[in-house]
């Protein structure tokens, strides 16, 4: 009988879209997770799933569920799939993951191959989809002769345009607390063959403005480190580089605000008995004033249409309640703010963007610029756009694993061929596909 016995360990936000397609092809369905309770439901009425209460800490268990199945999808936060794969590779048991890969990861390459297993990482959205529709691009304008001379690749989790209803033009999809730590990452990435550098405290500063067909203008801040996807993506030539994330205006300017006023510091401070007022005194040695409205624009130098005031005001922020803590870091208690009033309601739909842009200098010195982009929407009755976009590329790469269809041994991303063609088309299948546009004049990259 065809192998088909799947173990996910944890259950997240992305576990259902997953689940569902994994049943649709019949496989045997295992699911351990600390919260089982949550996901019960999941598996009713289906005699081939079972789902049971585990802990990253019992080992012996992993071990057990690990040689009882035939493949592994670990949903686990990024900091056990090494764990995890360390009982694939006693077993011989094939894994899969959405997470990027570290150093730790890579390490067990060797042993992957010897055991003749696979582990293949980065199968989400971003990284995963981004991976995937770059290399189709990247290898077929190789296989012409040409170069790419500039590669921008741009992704952001949003809420619909329909479903924006608060200053910051955003609402909580995935991981809230994570949107926010985002904010405190600096970034590099190359321009012109010149590497820029770009520390937390600029991050917010002047983001680029990308014009996208349906939407109009959306922001772009860049993301961490992009000069590393120079060798990911094997594009030596590259000039220009650069990975950054979509954001509809305002949220930049606000975010680079809350910085200012270092809301999003993760240092630990006294609050006993002090309003978030107090707190934005204290920390930025603000003279106090009558109103804390007029003392921030004062002290940050801002002219009266920033969103700043709006935003922070319409959190709550100034009303002047106890934030009703000991100690604790700004960073927890503005995020809490926000995602006290920020997450998304049962009415609103979420929204994936992803665009690449590159420019290609053909092999006979002419350019052209060739996007290749998607807009997915979800909605909480159904699937959310991000969950779907971030399980369904790993679903489908258990079916193909299972199935013979992707061969590759070791410690793998989604950047070959022979992984992301058939990955890639089952996700159009789904309705999950990129755009590709080509001809277009260098003048209209952006």
């Amino acid at each position: 009988m065809e192998k088909n016995k799947v173990l996910i360990l944890g259950a997240g936000l992305v576990v259902k879209p997953m689940i569902e397609y994994l049943k649709d092809l019949n496989f045997q369905i295992t699911i351990a997770s600390k919260n089982s309770h949550v996901i019960s439901s999941l598996l009713t009425n289906y005699k081939n799933g079972k789902i049971l209460e585990w802990e990253t800490s019992d080992e012996s268990t992993l071990d057990n569920l690990i040689k009882e199945n035939d493949i592994v999808a670990s949903l686990l936060p990024y900091v056990y799939h090494t764990l995890v794969a360390k009982y694939c590779i006693k077993h011989k048991k094939n894994m899969i993951t959405a997470s990027y890969v570290k150093p730790e990861m890579e390490a067990l390459d060797s042993q992957a191959r010897e055991a003749g297993i696979v582990i293949l990482n980065e199968l989400g959205l971003d990284p995963g989809i981004d991976h995937m529709s770059a290399m189709k691009i990247i290898d077929e304008e190789h296989a012409k002769g040409n170069e790419i001379e500039e590669f921008y690749s741009f992704c952001g989790a949003l809420p619909a345009p329909d479903s924006i209803d608060n200053p910051f033009n955003y609402k909580f999809s995935w991981s809230p607390k994570g949107v926010v730590m985002a904010g405190n990452n600096d970034a590099v990435y190359l321009k012109d063959e010149k590497e820029m550098v770009v520390e937390t405290a600029n991050l917010f500063k002047d983001p680029l403005k990308i014009n996208i067909k349906t939407l109009g203008t959306l922001e772009v801040y860049p993301n961490r480190d992009s000069i590393s996807y120079i060798d990911i993506y094997k594009i030596p030539e590259v000039k220009t580089i650069m990975r950054g994330t979509f954001r509809y205006e305002n949220w930049c300017e606000i975010i680079d605000g809350f910085k200012r006023l270092n809301m999003i510091g993760y240092d630990n401070h006294d609050m006993s008995n002090k309003s978030y007022i107090d707190m934005l005194y204290d920390l930025n040695n603000i003279s106090r004033g009558n109103d804390i409205k007029t003392d921030i624009i004062k002290h940050l130098d801002l002219n009266n249409n920033n969103k700043l005031i709006e935003a922070m005001n319409w959190l709550g922020m100034f009303s002047g309640k106890k934030i009703e803590r000991n100690e604790a870091s700004m960073f927890d208690v503005t995020s809490d703010y926000m995602i006290e009033k920020m997450m998304l309601n049962d009415s609103d739909r979420d929204m994936v963007v992803m665009q690449h842009t590159f420019v290609i200098k053909k092999s006979n010195n002419e350019r052209e610029v060739i996007k290749s982009s998607m807009i997915d929407f979800g909605d909480l009755k159904t699937d959310t756009a991000i969950a779907r976009t971030v399980a369904l590329p790993a679903a489908i790469a258990i079916n193909k694993v299972l199935s013979g269809e992707i061969t590759e041994k070791g410690v793998q991303l989604p950047v070959i061929r022979s992984i992301y063609i058939p990955i890639m088309k089952d996700l159009e299948k789904l309705g999950i596909r990129m755009v590709e546009e080509y001809g277009i004049h260098i003048e209209n990259k952006f």
